[in-house]
């Protein structure tokens, strides 16, 4: 759309003064036009004929004059130019056709020297020549300009800027003289004097000169915005909103309207049934909104949200495009206007926009308003439940890379809203969302990770589709070519986690995770430096894959087990730091980077437990004298970091080694404290590893064990405890998977023994687009996309509407098809850095 009009004005059709040599100025009205090397002018300006283009693209521009070249040159007169040609024998002239049978070549010569002022004078000022008079002409070669020819051109656009000159000045007096006698009929009580006042007003503004006058006017733009307010008459108020409309495409003139009061005339024409009204109404507002400061708040407060929102009936795309583009900027960083989107039905509205137009435009000032809503908890749902998962994966085939962008990151921040629901599979399978994860955009990856892995997240249907779709090797190929850009491989391995456990094709994954080689870039992300988020994910993945028994001496054989024991050095570390601090009266952070160190404490000694059912394993424990932490964390007052540490403890103890170093460690006082435990499942294990502990002892000893454990665990039933003693409980009563699947949460991800569910922060997109220059930072939104998604006016090349009347047709016959959109170029990313410059 274009929002600033011509600086050039209309030429006038005024005649010229009188020239030097006598003739006075005519205007031909004959149709004996006169000529000028034997052409007819039609009376007008060569410019006004052939154009500016004409003269851009002339030939002497482009050719070596000798000011580049540096060649020598003489200067040519006219005379010199005629002998030159004259002498060319290529050049075949018929003089009998030109002067008639009595001239010879000195007479021709003689005639065109006489003529010569005649044919300057054609060119220049072809006005001013007299009806059929016959001009001779110099041009011999028809491929090759005279020099008169080259100077027309220039010498009309040069008279016709000081006509234009003119003609602005006059056109600025006249404004400025005839505002007043206007301001007091746009005041009088006869409305058909307001309507002829107004008509002449809508005149004037179209002219820029006489625009800047009424500007300049305050008195003139409230006696408009009063008759806009008060008139019933359609005309009247059409001339007075058109005059707005032309004032809107200034900044002086929008901060005029916004300083008189003009919003809220606006917001009320909103209401109109005349089309050309409404034009001018939703134009206006949309410049105010791109550019005039404070405006928001007062299209708000006048009830213009809940007026716009009526508007997305309509069915006129173009009207749609700047609806919803208002409705983007009225709607960013402001929960009020969120809600009040969501009380008058937006979000059908907007969704039934996505499934129903093709046009580039109008898809994505739509997508935009949904990804603003979409970080809203009341709206999200509401999306959701109308289809707008659907309708948002229904154009991430198109071309339009600024429209793909802003439907994944919509899709991106639903996607933890939709983790129950299941009927996506057109998401799943048709525009498959694991394919996105192959192209080189950044962006286009972080998305598609990040909804792959909220969409996973307790839906076994949905995983099940991921790992049929070849979702594991993509994903494992994400992180091999992620490298250290963590906004990736964070969501990546979340997703992995999810799919590596508790469905039908969790084994599957398991092996697939090894298979696809992805085991080593893996476990090499619980190194430096990968922060705490990322590290929780991975030990969680890790702890699942040690499920599948393939997959311990890979593990084993990249040094897992000491990374693992490593890690839970350093929390265990902290957290005694922190605990000690706490006692003393000190305040100290519990989180670092948004993850306690409690989480790291449980996921590592979960996946030690996981990975100690293998006995090469359980030696490399055992080597690593970890033992004694076990032990101490038996204290904990976790019950979930206490399951996990007698549970691995239960696993050593399998060896006689391993228990008398768990003996020797002093676990037998804390483990039967832990008899006593609510927890079932800790007590089992407790009674087990006491039991394996005494496997030395004297049969009075473990008789008197035997029944001590049978008369704590079983007091109920007795019985359940067999003769072969509590080394033949089943040690896997406790379920798998110890890790919870919280939803991903980019940045702080959720507590691994905590079974609720953690929303991730959304991004709310007035952002340009998150790391739209291929930037990354791991906070949520990183220092460039600090830049307003509200970009220079030029950019959303709105297309120009009929102020008189928007078109009628049904956009069925008036969108234009994708390819004739915005390009994909046009928003087209910078080339990436570090690791995945290599995609």
């Amino acid at each position: 759309m274009s929002y600033q009009q011509s600086s050039r004005p209309v030429a006038s059709n005024r005649n010229l003064a009188p020239m030097a040599n006598g003739q006075q100025s005519q205007t031909s009205q004959s149709t004996n036009q006169p000529t000028v090397n034997g052409q007819q002018t039609n009376g007008q300006p060569i410019a006004d004929q052939k154009g500016q283009v004409m003269w851009s693209n002339h030939g002497f521009i482009g050719s070596d004059s000798g000011f580049q070249s540096q060649v020598q040159s003489n200067p040519m007169t006219p005379s010199m130019v005629v002998e030159e040609d004259l002498n060319d024998p290529a050049i075949g002239f018929d003089w009998d056709n030109t002067f008639g049978e009595n001239f010879n070549e000195d007479q021709a010569a003689d005639e065109l020297n006489q003529t010569r002022s005649q044919r300057i004078r054609a060119a220049m000022f072809p006005e001013t020549i007299n009806e059929g008079v016959e001009i001779p002409s110099t041009q011999f070669d028809p491929n090759q300009a005279t020099s008169v020819q080259r100077l027309a051109e220039p010498s009309q656009m040069l008279k016709c800027a000081v006509v234009n000159l003119i003609n602005y000045q006059d056109d600025a007096d006249l404004a400025t003289r005839a505002i007043p006698e206007l301001i007091k009929l746009l005041n009088d009580e006869d409305q058909v004097v307001v309507c002829h006042a107004a008509k002449m007003v809508h005149e004037l503004s179209k002219k820029e000169a006489s625009r800047y006058a009424i500007i300049n006017s305050p008195q003139m733009v409230g006696a408009l915005i009063r008759v806009m307010s008060q008139c019933n008459d359609i005309d009247t108020t059409k001339c007075a909103a058109g005059v707005l409309h032309n004032l809107s495409q200034h900044r002086q003139g929008l901060y005029t309207i916004f300083k008189s009061g003009g919003i809220k005339a606006l917001v009320e024409l909103l209401s109109s049934t005349v089309e050309s009204v409404l034009f001018y109404a939703i134009t206006t507002l949309h410049n105010l909104l791109l550019h005039q400061e404070g405006s928001k708040n007062d299209v708000r407060a006048h009830g213009g949200l809940q007026k716009m929102v009526a508007l997305l009936k309509r069915d006129n795309f173009k009207f749609l495009t700047i609806v919803t583009d208002c409705l983007q900027i009225l709607a960013y960083g402001n929960q009020e206007g969120k809600l009040i989107i969501l009380a008058c039905g937006g979000p059908a509205h907007l969704v039934r926009i996505m499934k129903s137009y093709q046009y580039e435009k109008l898809l994505w000032t739509t997508s935009r308003v949904l990804k603003v809503l979409s970080v809203c908890s009341s709206n999200k749902p509401a999306i959701v439940q109308y289809d707008g998962m659907q309708a948002l994966a229904m154009h991430l085939t198109s071309s339009s890379q600024r429209l793909v962008l802003n439907c994944l990151w919509t899709l991106r921040n639903l996607s933890d809203a939709a983790t129950k629901c299941d009927n996506l599979n057109e998401l799943m399978h048709i525009l498959n969302l694991v394919q996105l994860l192959n192209t080189n955009d950044i962006n286009i990856v972080t998305c598609a990770a990040g909804i792959l892995s909220n969409l996973t997240c307790n839906n076994q249907a949905n995983k099940t589709i991921v790992c049929q779709v070849g979702g594991i090797e993509a994903l494992v190929r994400t992180i091999i070519q992620a490298g250290n850009h963590e906004e990736i491989t964070e969501p990546a391995v979340c997703a992995l986690r999810h799919l590596t456990s508790r469905h039908t094709e969790s084994e599957m994954a398991q092996n697939a995770v090894r298979l696809h080689y992805g085991l080593p870039v893996i476990v090499n992300l619980l190194n430096h430096p990968s922060r705490w988020p990322l590290i929780k994910a991975v030990i969680g993945l890790i702890r699942n894959l040690a499920l599948c028994p393939a997959n311990h001496a890979p593990l084993r054989e990249n040094n897992t087990i000491q990374r693992l024991v490593q890690l839970l050095n350093k929390a265990h570390q902290e957290t005694r730091q922190r605990n000690s601090l706490t006692s003393n009266g000190s305040h100290s952070t519990a989180l670092t980077d948004g993850v306690r160190m409690e989480e790291i404490v449980e996921g590592t000694v979960g996946a030690l437990h996981t990975l100690a059912k293998d006995p090469h394993n359980r030696a490399v424990i055992r080597s690593l004298n970890v033992i004694s932490t076990f032990v101490q964390i038996l204290y904990s007052d976790i019950e979930n970091i206490q399951r996990v540490a007698v549970g691995v403890l239960c696993e050593l103890a399998a060896d006689k080694e391993g228990a008398d170093m768990i003996e020797a460690e002093g676990a037998t006082s804390p483990l039967t404290h832990l008899l006593q435990s609510p927890n079932e499942g800790i007590a089992t294990y407790a009674a087990a590893v006491l039991y394996r502990m005494s496997g030395e002892k004297s049969p009075d000893y473990k008789k008197r064990l035997s029944m001590e454990l049978s008369n704590t665990l079983y007091r109920d039933d007795p019985t359940n405890w067999g003769p072969g003693g509590p080394d033949l409980v089943d040690m896997n009563l406790l379920p798998e998977d110890t890790f919870q699947e919280p939803l991903y949460h980019h940045g702080q991800p959720p507590s691994v023994q905590s079974s609720r569910m953690f929303h991730q922060q959304p991004f709310d997109s007035q952002m340009l687009d998150p790391m739209v220059n291929g930037g990354y930072s791991h906070t949520r939104m990183s220092g460039l996309d600090a830049r307003m998604d509200i970009v220079d006016p030029n950019d959303m090349d709105f297309e120009t509407m009929n102020s008189n009347g928007i078109m009628r047709q049904h956009p069925s016959n008036q969108q234009p098809s994708q390819q004739q959109s915005v390009s994909a170029q046009q928003q087209s990313q910078g080339p990436m850095q570090g690791q995945m410059g290599a995609w």
